[in-house]
C-alpha cells in the first residue's frame, strides 16, 4: 500500500462510500491504532470535501485484553457511557460515521464465555439508541476495514507479520476495486448492478425462500412489504451513500416468525473477539430451537440468549459465490469480508429501512408487520457453491433464484 493507493482508498471512503455533504461533521470510531494513515488521508479528503470538523475514537485492543485479565469479574456490564452520548449526539446532527474495522479474531480465545457474553450485552444495550439511528439510515455511514497485523497473520499464518499485512492490502486492493483505474466509476458501476437485481426480487415478491445444500434444508418467510436493497442507501437527509465497502450482497428482512429448518454455516463466525466455528442452527417458527458447534458453541448459546430477539432473524442477504472476494479463496475472520463472499443471514434486529414504510414504524408496528427488534444484530454465512436457493411465489410456486451458488437469473 503506497501513498497513491492509500489516497484512492481514502477518496472512495469519501466520495462513495460515505459521500460526504458540505457542512457536516465526520466521526470515526472503532479505529485501530494502526490505521492512523488511513485515519489522517480520509481527514484530508472530508476536509477538502467541505466537512466541518474530523474527530476519532480510537480502539486498542490490547485494553480489552487487558480488561478480561485483571478486571474484577463483577465489572464486565460497564461500559464508557459518555463514548456513546456522543455518539447519539452527534448522529441526531445528522454528521457522517466512519467504522474502521480490523479486529484480531482470536483476542478473546479462551476467555470465559459469560464474561464475554456481559460484556456484549452492556455494549449492545449501551448501544441501542445510536445503533437505532444507524439500523434505518438517519445518517450517511459506512463500514471498512483496514489490514492490523493481528488480523493479516491470522488469514496469513505460514509467513512473517510485515508479509501478511502486504499480503491483506494486496488482497484489499482487488476487492474493493482499488486497482482499476478509476475506482469510483468502477462502484457506480458496480452499484448499478445490485440495484438491477435488487429490482428484479422486489418485483417478484416472494413470500418466502427455500435453501438447499448439504446440511442445510431451511426455509425462511418475507413479509407483505418487504424491500430487497443493494449497495447504496440514502439516508434521512437525502444523502446517497453505501453502508460497506466492500459489499456483493442484496438483502431484505425475513418475518421474524417464519423461519423453519436447519441451516449449517459454511464460514467460521467471529463474535466479539471469539471465534465459533463448524456450527448449525435449527430453526421452529422463527426461534433458533438447537445449537451445534465444534468450537465455541457455549459463545453461540450466549448470543441466541442474549434477549428475545437475539434467537430469531433480522436479515436475509444473497451473494454470488462468484464474488471477488470468494474467489480469492481467503477466509478473512472478519464478518465485513466474509459476509459479502457468500449468502448469509442475520440474528436479532432487522432493517426498518427493508420494510416500506418501516422507518416511519414504531418499534411495535414494525414487530406486527414481521420486523424483529433485538439489542443485536450479527450476520453468519451459510452459501457456498453447493446451495440451491428457491423463491416461493403468493400462490405457492417455486422459481429458482439461485443454483450452485449463483444467479439463476439475468437482469
Amino acid at each position: 500500500m503506497n501513498d497513491e493507493m492509500l489516497k484512492k482508498y481514502a477518496e472512495l471512503i469519501v466520495k462513495v462510500g460515505l459521500n460526504i455533504q458540505p457542512g457536516q461533521r465526520l466521526l470515526i470510531r472503532l479505529t485501530p491504532l494502526e490505521a492512523a494513515p488511513l485515519v489522517h488521508a480520509v481527514a484530508d479528503y472530508a476536509y477538502q470535501a467541505g466537512a466541518r470538523l474530523v474527530d476519532v475514537q480510537w480502539r486498542d485492543e490490547e485494553l480489552i485484553l487487558s480488561r478480561f485479565k485483571y478486571a474484577p469479574r463483577d465489572s464486565f456490564d460497564e461500559i464508557a457511557q459518555y463514548r456513546m452520548d456522543g455518539l447519539v449526539q452527534h448522529l441526531e446532527k445528522g454528521d457522517a460515521l466512519l467504522s474502521i474495522h480490523a479486529a484480531n479474531p482470536d483476542l478473546l480465545n479462551g476467555q470465559d464465555p459469560e464474561l464475554v457474553a456481559t460484556m456484549m450485552q452492556a455494549y449492545q444495550k449501551a448501544l441501542l439508541p445510536a445503533s437505532s439511528l444507524i439500523m434505518r439510515d438517519a445518517i450517511n455511514w459506512l463500514v471498512v476495514g483496514y489490514p492490523a497485523k493481528a488480523w493479516a497473520t491470522k488469514i496469513f499464518p505460514d509467513v512473517d507479520p510485515d508479509t501478511a499485512v502486504e499480503k491483506l492490502w494486496e488482497a484489499m486492493l482487488h476487492i474493493c476495486r482499488l486497482d482499476r483505474d478509476d475506482p469510483v466509476a468502477a462502484w457506480q458501476e458496480h452499484n448499478a448492478k445490485l440495484k438491477a437485481v435488487s429490482a428484479y426480487l422486489n418485483e417478484k415478491r416472494y413470500t418466502a425462500l427455500k435453501y438447499s445444500a448439504p446440511g442445510t434444508d431451511f426455509t425462511v418467510g418475507l413479509p407483505e412489504g418487504h424491500i430487497w436493497k443493494g449497495a447504496e442507501s440514502v439516508s434521512a437527509a437525502g444523502i446517497r451513500f453505501m453502508a460497506n465497502i466492500p459489499t456483493e450482497e442484496v438483502f431484505t428482512m425475513p418475518h421474524k416468525d417464519r423461519a423453519d429448518g436447519v441451516v449449517t454455516a459454511s464460514k467460521p463466525l467471529n463474535y466479539g473477539g471469539s471465534l465459533i466455528e463448524n456450527f448449525s442452527l435449527t430453526f421452529k417458527d422463527g426461534k433458533v430451537v438447537a445449537v451445534k458447534a465444534e468450537k465455541g458453541e457455549d459463545t453461540l448459546r450466549k448470543l441466541v440468549e442474549m434477549d428475545d430477539g437475539s434467537c430469531r432473524l433480522g436479515e436475509v442477504a444473497l451473494v454470488p459465490f462468484s464474488s471477488p472476494i470468494s474467489q480469492s479463496g481467503l477466509l478473512f475472520y472478519n464478518t465485513l469480508f466474509d459476509e459479502n463472499a457468500a449468502s448469509h443471514l442475520a440474528l436479532g434486529r432487522a432493517y426498518k429501512f427493508t420494510m416500506e414504510g418501516g422507518t416511519e414504524m414504531t418499534d411495535d408496528e414494525f414487530a406486527a408487520h414481521g420486523g424483529n427488534f433485538s439489542l443485536t444484530h450479527v450476520d453468519f454465512m451459510v452459501g457456498n457453491d453447493k446451495m440451491d436457493v428457491d423463491g416461493i411465489t403468493a400462490d405457492g410456486k417455486r422459481e429458482p433464484v439461485m443454483r450452485r451458488g449463483e444467479w439463476a437469473f439475468e437482469v
